[in-house]
């Protein structure tokens, strides 16, 4: 990526306090040397002892954000969100693959949305903006792939063919997300109002040192925006 995700205005008028902290990862070998199943068990084990402290009103931020472009957080809630409840519940997540766990871990740990994408499967520049409700969208349907519409007024990350972030950040496409073995990331680590200012940037570096523990051979660059 040779230039930095657009944040439209109009989102931003949404959410005057949004603010974005964006990893650009590449690395030549996409092999994992370990794992984050510790990191993972580790944050499940924290979330379930009460932490972090701000994780309440950070995810109230986020649900009263979503009822301002029309989301019922209550049936979609944001990613941390969903996440957090998931281990409440149930006491741990399963393992999807070293990456995934590791934002998993991340957005566990400071309540914080995170995203992971195949930066290769983009057509132009990642951008957050508000739909139209034409835009398309490649999910599955009862084990099938399917294309879904966001509803007008909905924000959502797209690039140049369609959305690839539902609601924001609540779901993730099919057509750029990480399944393993990408040599071209990107991640993007979300706060509002209600997380502590050095939480955000606390949390990226976290995620960029664990990434190249995981994939020695990975360049990562940081960059803020909004």
């Amino acid at each position: 990526m040779q230039t930095t995700p657009i944040i439209d205005p109009a989102v931003m008028r949404l959410a005057s306090d949004f603010r974005a902290l964006h990893l650009l990862v590449s690395t030549q070998d996409p092999t994992p040397v370990g794992d984050a199943s510790a990191a993972l068990a580790a944050a499940c084990k924290y979330v379930r002892d009460g932490g972090p402290s701000w994780a309440e009103t950070h995810l109230a931020a986020w649900a009263e954000t979503y009822v301002g472009f029309g989301a019922r957080p209550s049936r979609t809630p944001c990613s941390a969100q969903a996440l957090r409840k998931r281990v409440l519940k149930d006491g741990t997540l399963p393992a999807i693959n070293p990456v995934v766990d590791l934002y998993n871990a991340i957005s566990l740990r400071y309540a914080v949305p995170v995203g992971g994408e195949n930066l290769s499967a983009y057509v132009g520049l990642p951008r957050l903006t508000i739909a139209d409700g034409t835009e398309v969208f490649d999910t599955m349907s009862n084990g099938e792939p399917a294309v879904e519409h966001p509803l007008p007024g909905e924000v959502v990350w797209r690039d140049d063919v369609g959305v690839t972030c539902r609601r924001w950040n609540w779901r993730q496409g099919t057509r750029t997300r990480l399944n393993g073995g990408e040599r071209s990331m990107w991640f993007v680590l979300e706060a509002l109002a209600g997380i502590p200012d050095d939480a955000q940037k606390e949390a990226g570096d976290a995620l960029a040192n664990g990434l190249i523990s995981i994939l020695p051979s990975a360049s990562v660059t940081m960059i803020a925006t909004a």
